[in-house]
């Protein structure tokens, strides 16, 4: 392989077909104030605005240009609004779209594909342990409306509620596993209830879940 031509033809792919995706625009803004965090985020934006209007930038690999690169920007805006960028970058992304706030059903697709994963700490406990993990559809259920509540109780932070809810979950097996080594353990409503029961009753949701 020629490093060279390699290296070559994959910027100009990039030039011409490449997609930049830019995420937690949010957290950049806001207009310059005199104190606190947020005096350098008008800052950071007009860094940004003459890549996103098109220019040349140094890679460790050579001269890019942006001109035909397309730029995608995403960000949690329900603090911030994108109007509180500054109007050189909003100009720069014309195609506005936004998501409403998931319900109970909007989160069971994603309570199914966490409970396959059961969250990275708990999955390497349960395997490490030789213990198999089930989860019912009526679990998966029950996983879904208690994210849900924790969110409107708390702050929503969408489908990533998930994931410090099947920690709370699994806190238990996490630590039992090895003695339920070879055993299938099946995970349905009444469990994930039982597990998150006073978590639920209590007001106070972040002492137990944050």
């Amino acid at each position: 392989m020629d490093v060279d031509e390699a290296v070559s033809q994959a910027i100009r792919r990039v030039e011409n077909s490449g997609i930049i995706f830019l995420d937690e625009l949010d957290k950049i803004a806001g207009r310059e104030r005199s104190h606190g965090p947020d005096v350098s985020r008008e800052g950071v934006q007009r860094d940004l605005l003459p890549i996103v209007e098109g220019s040349t930038v140094t890679t460790k690999y050579g001269m890019v240009r942006t001109d035909h690169i397309l730029f995608i920007a995403a960000g949690a805006f329900h603090v911030s609004k994108p109007s509180d960028l500054i109007p050189e970058l909003q100009g720069r992304f014309p195609d506005p779209g936004g998501a409403g706030a998931l319900d109970e059903g909007g989160f069971c697709p994603h309570s199914e594909r966490t409970s396959e994963r059961a969250g990275p700490p708990v999955r390497r406990a349960a395997e490490d342990g030789g213990v198999t993990l089930c989860f019912r559809d009526d679990a998966v259920a029950a996983i879904a409306e208690i994210a849900s509540t924790v969110n409107q109780r708390t702050e929503n932070i969408g489908a990533r509620r998930l994931y410090t809810v099947m920690e709370k979950l699994l806190e238990e097996v996490s630590f039992t596993a090895p003695d339920l080594a070879g055993q299938e353990l099946v995970i349905d409503g009444d469990y994930v209830y039982a597990r998150l029961a006073e978590a639920l009753e209590d007001q106070d949701l972040s002492r137990y879940i944050l």
